[in-house]
């Protein structure tokens, strides 16, 4: 097997058990009985350095390790965490593939948000009533109070740590010599500007948690 291939098998297997365990160990509440883990933080980065393909493998093996193991919504649980993960990991990817700068990769994550939102307001009104065990007109009537501002947090906290963990990311392993070093300088930089979007994003999510659970 070709070294360089050896090496983007074993960072993508790294990514599979980071992303799993973020998904395990990383859950938090935060609308009701809707929790955020930061999985699609990891899948993203997969996608950035290996491209949208990378994203989409990593997704279904956490998402059928996750089935077989801490989750309870079986095989419909899976499809949603498949589709959620690759609706937003995929299109950042796919972007950044075709503009590997700041402003691809920002716009891809912002891409990513949108993506995943509006997808998951549909797979949530399709699929959620199935193995959540509710009518689909109870299911209807959360989708806009609950899971559109639960889909845009979830989207815009992923986005703030993929903006912060990239490149520190693409550094370790790049120590690790699990990636290749780069030829060219790395484009997409941790500067001021970065730091700043992130953070912005960060305490926009937690303004607009606080606001929900006040109407609540």
């Amino acid at each position: 097997m070709n070294p360089s291939n050896t090496k983007k098998l074993t960072a993508t297997g790294m990514l599979c058990a980071f992303a799993f365990a973020a998904a395990v160990a990383g859950r938090v509440p935060l609308v009701l009985f809707l929790k955020y883990d930061p999985k699609d933080v990891v899948i993203a980065i997969g996608g950035f350095l290996f491209g949208p393909l990378n994203s989409l493998a990593i997704s279904v093996i956490v998402s059928v390790a996750q089935m077989l193991t801490v989750s309870g919504t079986g095989i419909l649980g899976c499809v949603m965490n498949i589709i959620s993960s690759c609706c937003f990991s995929c299109p950042a990817a796919f972007l950044y593939k075709k503009r590997r700068t700041l402003s691809g990769a920002m716009a891809g994550l912002f891409c990513g948000c949108g993506c995943q939102a509006a997808a998951m307001m549909l797979w949530n009104y399709l699929i959620a009533p199935i193995y959540m065990g509710i009518p689909r007109e109870a299911m209807a009537e959360l989708l806009l109070p609950t899971f559109l501002p639960f889909n845009l947090i979830k989207g815009g906290l992923n986005a703030a740590i993929t903006m912060l963990l990239y490149k520190p990311f693409v550094t370790a392993l790049r120590r690790a010599s699990l990636l290749e070093p780069a030829h060219s300088p790395e484009k997409l930089r941790l500067n001021i500007g970065v730091v700043l979007t992130a953070l912005f994003l960060i305490v926009s999510c937690v303004l607009l948690i606080l606001s929900i659970h006040d109407v609540i």
